[in-house]
């Protein structure tokens, strides 16, 4: 695990992971970004700067994870500027990407990441691109994240499906139902963020299907209010009759429980949690195959 710097704080506060199986696959790296914890404030800093980091002919940015990953003041650098005792994230896995791959030529990365980390796994992949870092690009086999956020507008989505075709990546979102999360910030056509990828949409039944977009492209739709509170109590009488439905590895402990009661109040906030994402997945009720090519 590595924690690095950010422009918020000068100590470590990007948490990520970076794993190598060497028995079952040893040519393949998996770089973790990790999401915000509830009681991490600094992640949360992170998250509600929705000020806009623009760049001519690339479009608009979510500053907050691009300072998370490494953004300063001075704006991107290819090379880290404050010294080797002064890390970010985007320099230092980028480098231990590197030095992997220069002792094991075939070795191949995937990114990934629930919540915030999604956003910065996809991020990660813009500054490579920024940077023209067109060898460790053609080594990355897909982007792959959870609940993710929005990270820009509608310009930079068509660039960045524009440059993840040119460097054959593949990049697929997953949505759990009723998570809030992959529907901010706010959506518009026009002005404020969109996605750029289709995601694999989970229902409360745990079933897939391949989607352009979400069921309810915000959070705050009027058309989606009864629908939410709905989910969200099939959701609670789910925690219980689950382990009857799906086996006893399914069963729900009365913390989840009572988080699934705040859903009632908040709906969409418990379906962001990790047990729903690892249900979907582990679940197998997935699609037929797709092109994952944008």
């Amino acid at each position: 695990m590595i924690e690095d710097l950010t422009e918020y704080h000068d100590r470590p506060s990007t948490p990520a992971f970076v794993l190598q199986d060497v028995t079952s696959d040893p040519n393949l790296i998996v770089v973790a970004f990790r999401g915000t914890g509830p009681f991490d404030a600094r992640g949360w800093c992170t998250d509600v700067d929705i000020s806009w980091h623009e760049l001519e002919g690339i479009g608009k940015i979510h500053r907050g994870f691009m300072k998370a990953l490494g953004l300063t003041k001075h704006g991107w650098s290819e090379e880290i500027e404050r010294g080797l005792d002064k890390r970010y994230a985007y320099h230092t896995i980028r480098k231990m990407l590197r030095d992997n791959f220069h002792k094991n030529e075939k070795a191949k990365f995937i990114l990934t990441g629930h919540s915030l980390g999604g956003a910065l796994a996809i991020l990660f992949v813009f500054v490579l691109i920024l940077h023209e870092e067109v060898w460790l690009l053609m080594k990355l086999e897909g982007v792959y994240t959870f609940g993710q956020p929005r990270v820009g507008d509608k310009q930079f989505g068509e660039f960045m499906k524009t440059k993840l075709k040119k460097y054959n990546v593949k990049y697929l979102r997953y949505v759990y139902c009723n998570d809030m999360v992959p529907k901010l910030p706010y959506d518009d056509d026009n002005l404020f963020f969109n996605h750029f990828a289709p995601c694999l949409h989970y229902n409360s039944c745990y079933e897939g299907e391949i989607r352009q977009a979400e069921t309810s492209h915000n959070y705050f739709s009027l058309s989606w209010a009864i629908p939410k509170y709905l989910i969200a109590l099939w959701e609670l009488i789910r925690s219980f009759i689950i382990p009857y439905m799906k086996g006893s590895d399914y069963r729900e402990g009365w913390l989840m429980r009572l988080f699934r009661v705040i859903g009632l109040v908040i709906p969409g906030l418990p379906a962001h949690c990790l047990q729903d994402y690892n249900n979907s997945v582990r679940s197998r009720t997935l699609p037929k195959p797709v092109d994952l090519q944008l």
